[in-house]
């Protein structure tokens, strides 16, 4: 759950209302009755000036000075997420927005705000791509705090945290894969056929296995899992296809969001 425990530096922070509300509740928790965020889309990234709040740097949160990022592009890490819910829900975030815990947003401590990220469970491969739009959290160990609808997608509200990997999105390059399958004005076999979709990439093969039989059960495609050598180190591509047409295409994608495996983008096979 998200820690603050300088009350008054995170007002200023994040500009919230003096009702003092969320305080009166001595710790986090989730709505009152589990609720179901399968319906709940992934955020859709897209180009967005840098808000007007929640920018400024350098920072201090418990006597800590954080800095805020230039640029989010190529930025990749991982550590460990928790997420955050009713005590903050309909409360401001840092950049001016209201918090909604059934919404795809999360915080972190120093991406430019706002900043798309693919966010990737590295104990069961589920992923999410949510928008940060707030800060935090502001405890050891931990990089995003994600909202109660994104932890739920990623299956980790019952531990409460998760080791996960966070990946910052170019909104350009992604809107570009989307407007290649989706556009009709294409004809089909230059668009998609004989193509794959990648679905994700995994550090063991054991999670890559794992996620390409879900895959393969879901969409009765077959799967290709494939290695590739990324800074030193091993990485395996899990792949559907080769996708037949861009109609199959665009129905693959939206099976696989729906099971929590957002961001797969069309690629050649090498």
């Amino acid at each position: 759950m998200r820690f603050y425990a300088a009350l008054l530096a995170l007002l200023l922070l994040a500009g919230c209302s003096s009702d003092g509300g969320r305080y009166a509740m001595k710790h986090d928790r989730g709505p009152d009755r589990e609720v179901d965020v399968s319906a709940v889309r992934d955020a859709v990234p897209r180009v967005e000036p840098k808000s007007r709040g929640g920018n400024k740097s350098p920072y201090k949160v418990l006597g800590k000075t954080y800095h805020i990022m230039d640029s989010a592009q190529g930025y990749k890490e991982r550590g460990g997420a928790s997420w955050y819910g009713k005590k903050f829900h309909g409360h401001t975030t840092s950049n001016g927005e209201v918090y909604n815990m059934y919404a795809m947003t999360a915080a972190h401590k120093s991406l430019p705000l706002p900043t798309y990220v693919r966010v990737t469970n590295l104990s069961n491969g589920k992923q999410v791509i949510v928008r940060v739009n707030d800060r935090g959290p502001f405890h050891p160990g931990r990089i995003i705090d994600l909202s109660y609808a994104a932890a739920s997608k990623l299956g980790m509200l019952r531990n409460g945290t998760a080791k996960v990997e966070v990946e910052a999105i170019d909104p350009r390059s992604w809107r570009k894969t989307k407007t290649l399958i989706a556009n009709a004005g294409v004809p089909v076999r230059d668009a998609a056929a004989g193509r794959y979709l990648q679905v994700g990439a995994y550090s063991t093969r054991t999670a890559a296995e794992r996620v390409g039989s879900a895959v393969k059960a879901l969409t009765g495609e077959p799967v290709v899992i494939r290695n590739h050598q990324l800074n030193g180190r091993v990485l395996y591509r899990v792949r559907l296809g080769p996708v037949s047409s861009d109609n199959r295409a665009r129905t693959l994608i939206d099976q696989l969001e729906g099971a929590g495996y957002s961001g797969a983008q069309l690629v050649d096979l090498n």
